[in-house]
């Protein structure tokens, strides 16, 4: 396995992490991939896990350590249409890697869970978010989350790639998951403590790959 900065780092932070380091980049290799080809992650879990994924949302669709001046394209077209505005925006905006958090819909959120089924929440969002190839990130620290386990479900049925944060027995999830960053630990606390470094060092593989070369 090739080295890695963000992921040696981790490691060194992290020694008991090292259980889970070649999952860690086969993720970063999986959302690098998706990123190339267009298309997009969905994100999902529940309390502390919901948390988790408007965080993984907002190190991904906002400049996180390097800096993601928008493209010469775009740029132009907001100077043509905007004036002194569209400057001001092609100045201030930054490239986003695509991301949506399933957890930040609470009018759909309720209106699932009061006419469906509460179980269904996330499940109903990726049946019409989800496309082939785009990846779900699956965080539950027990793994038997059942609305994150619906969620994963039609993201396989839609030909998406499925990347689950669990803890170290991955409970069912493990049977459904393309990849599994199952990190030591079962308490809900100390596992919540490990996804965080982990899913920082996976934006931070995932960000320098595509914009390492801009200063920082």
């Amino acid at each position: 396995m090739e080295k890695n900065i963000f992921l040696e780092e981790l490691i060194s932070r992290y020694p008991k992490l090292i259980s889970v380091e070649d999952e860690i980049k086969k993720a970063a290799d999986c959302l690098i991939l998706c990123y190339q080809q267009g298309l997009k992650v969905l994100v999902c879990g529940n309390g502390g896990s919901c948390s988790d994924s408007d965080h993984i949302v907002v190190e991904l669709m906002k400049s996180f350590e390097h800096k993601r001046p928008i493209g010469k394209t775009l740029k132009k077209q907001l100077m043509k249409f905007g004036g002194d505005r569209g400057n001001y925006l092609s100045e201030k905006l930054q490239q986003g890697l695509p991301a949506i958090s399933l957890t930040a819909h609470s009018g759909l959120i309720t209106a699932v869970a009061n006419d469906i089924d509460s179980d269904l929440i996330f499940a109903q969002q990726v049946v019409s978010y989800g496309n082939a190839g785009d990846i779900l990130i699956a965080i539950s620290t027990s793994g038997n989350s059942q609305n994150v386990l619906d969620a994963i479900i039609i993201a396989k049925a839609k030909r998406m790639v499925v990347i689950g944060l669990t803890g170290e027995t991955g409970g069912k999830m493990k049977t459904y998951c393309d990849i599994m960053i199952n990190v030591p630990g079962q308490r809900t606390a100390f596992v919540q403590e490990l996804h965080l470094p982990v899913y920082h060092t996976l934006c931070l593989m995932v960000e320098n790959h595509f914009f390492g070369n801009q200063q920082s």
